[in-house]
């Protein structure tokens, strides 16, 4: 048998399970209200098993409160989390943004995007999933459920969840005095890729699995001039190769698995531009790919990146998740920016 629901009948000798917030004196405040500053314990298992599920959404007053919400996972003990990042940005959409979308491992429901889903398997021999408020002033309201299989025995082969968030605001690109529109967009080489934005550098052996970037068009061209934030190569670095790397793109929407120049929102199972930005490509965009049936391995380090315009010529805003999967131990993530390094620029009215 094969097919998706082709292991839907099959025995697997494993127990279910599920961490939720449901009311333990059997009312209906089926939430956890946490302060500001505080850490609330989602999920923490002492035996091995996998997380097949997680679901959450949240209230809170505080604005932009989804890029000040921290949500970290450690698997097996570790000291430092495997995933660190604003929980808005983990599910899918950056820019402290909702919106529905349907993708095969992420999902934003209605109402308005604001029920979160997730559904990356993530083995563990102990887990401990905890989500930190950074809010100033505001009590954030979480409703979460964590489902999970619990096993006899762990599989070795398996590797462990990992998510990282980055950005660079903005990215350092070149003044377009002088040049003519064409020149400023299309001009230029890039013969290493050392200017790149980097999504994700991870050491060890394991498979990256995708991402979300998102993108603020910063350049004040005036809608008359073309304003198209692309034209990024992306470039994947394996095992310590030299430029040209083995994984060489031809621009930003093809990465994504869009085409020319893309307005128009649309998701799918692996890959999808959520945000689509404004008339000529100004402000927010958010886009996101999977490799789910294209994982791309490496053994020993993996260098995911990708040009901020053509030859890194353009400075815009740009963030990222991304999702891998690696045996342990990983590398120590660079340090989480802090709240005001996160936020969002606010929206400027279109020139």
């Amino acid at each position: 048998m094969t097919g998706p629901l082709a292991n839907l009948p099959r025995l697997t000798g494993t127990r279910s399970a599920r961490a939720s917030s449901w009311d333990r004196t059997g009312g209906n405040d089926d939430r956890l209200t946490i302060a500001p500053g505080a850490t609330a314990v989602l999920a923490e298992i002492d035996e091995p098993g996998v997380v097949r599920h997680v679901w959450s959404t949240i209230a809170c007053g505080e604005r932009d409160h989804l890029r000040k919400i921290v949500l970290r996972m450690f698997w097996d003990g570790e000291a430092k989390p495997s995933v660190e990042v604003p929980i808005g940005d983990f599910f899918g959409i950056g820019h402290a943004r909702t919106r529905n979308f349907s993708s095969l491992p992420l999902q934003m429901s209605p109402e308005d995007g604001k029920a979160f889903n997730c559904w990356f398997p993530m083995p563990f021999d102990t887990a401990r999933i905890e989500v930190e408020s950074q809010c100033a002033h505001e009590d954030v309201l979480l409703y979460y459920y964590v489902d999970y299989e619990l096993v006899d025995e762990p599989d070795p082969a398996l590797a462990r969840f990992h998510a990282q968030w980055r950005r660079e605001n903005p990215t350092d690109g070149i003044s377009d005095a002088g040049l003519s529109n064409d020149e400023y967009s299309f001009g230029g080489e890039n013969t290493d890729g050392a200017g790149n934005y980097v999504i994700l550098e991870a050491a060890g052996e394991g498979h990256y699995v995708g991402c979300n970037l998102n993108i603020q068009n910063l350049r004040e061209t005036g809608l008359n001039n073309f304003n198209w934030y692309g034209e990024g190569d992306d470039m994947i670095f394996v095992d310590g190769e030299e430029f040209p790397p083995s994984l060489h793109g031809t621009g930003t929407e093809d990465y994504f698995n869009t085409a020319w120049c893309p307005t128009q929102e649309y998701n799918a199972p692996y890959h999808g531009l959520v945000l689509p930005g404004e008339q000529n490509w100004w402000g927010k965009v958010s886009y996101y790919r999977f490799h789910i049936e294209d994982p791309v391995r490496f053994r020993e380090s993996i260098r995911v990146t990708i040009e901020h315009g053509h030859a890194n010529r353009r400075s815009d805003d740009y963030s990222s998740t991304a999702y891998w999967y690696q045996a342990e131990p990983h590398a120590p993530f660079p340090a989480l920016p802090a709240v005001a390094e996160r936020l969002p620029r606010p929206d400027e009215p279109t020139p």
